[in-house]
């Protein structure tokens, strides 16, 4: 697996959902559910400021009380966002997915935000590899193939 992450990028599309810091919570969750999508990038002026998930919403929303109608997703999102770049390879993407107990890595390129790859991305990528090497295998073994 030692693709570049420009491959899923080419294959699933480059959109990324936003929303500015000012926004609610109530508006980044709506956001959130209209693309269907566990995390969104909270980007101020061009830059990227921070992620707001799923698991952010459990936290330190719903766990700690606040009013989604009434609070910035400032307030709560996750600063520091961990990043990578196009160039980095699957399996290392994996690792970070692993080690850093993430589901959700903005791709940046020379400083500009050009895509978002979440774990099922990674997912989907696998279990499509591993179908057609399985199905390559099998023509190999009946005959419908060539060494």
């Amino acid at each position: 697996m030692n693709a570049p992450i420009t491959a899923i990028l080419e294959r699933k599309g480059k959109n990324v959902f936003s929303v500015p810091p000012a926004s609610t919570i109530a508006d980044a969750v709506a956001e959130m559910n209209r693309h269907r999508v566990g995390a969104i990038l909270v980007i101020d002026e061009g830059r990227l400021v921070g992620i707001f998930t799923e698991r952010d919403v459990l936290r330190r929303v719903v766990g700690a009380g606040v009013d989604a109608s009434r609070t910035s997703v400032a307030d709560v999102m996750t600063t520091g966002v961990i990043t990578i770049t196009p160039d980095a390879s699957i399996e290392e993407t994996m690792v970070l997915f692993t080690e850093k107990r993430c589901r959700h890595l903005p791709v940046i390129d020379g400083g500009k935000l050009v895509g978002a790859i979440s774990i099922g991305d990674i997912t989907r990528w696998m279990a499509d590899a591993h179908r057609a090497e399985a199905e390559h295998l099998k023509n190999y073994i009946t005959g419908g193939l060539s060494a």
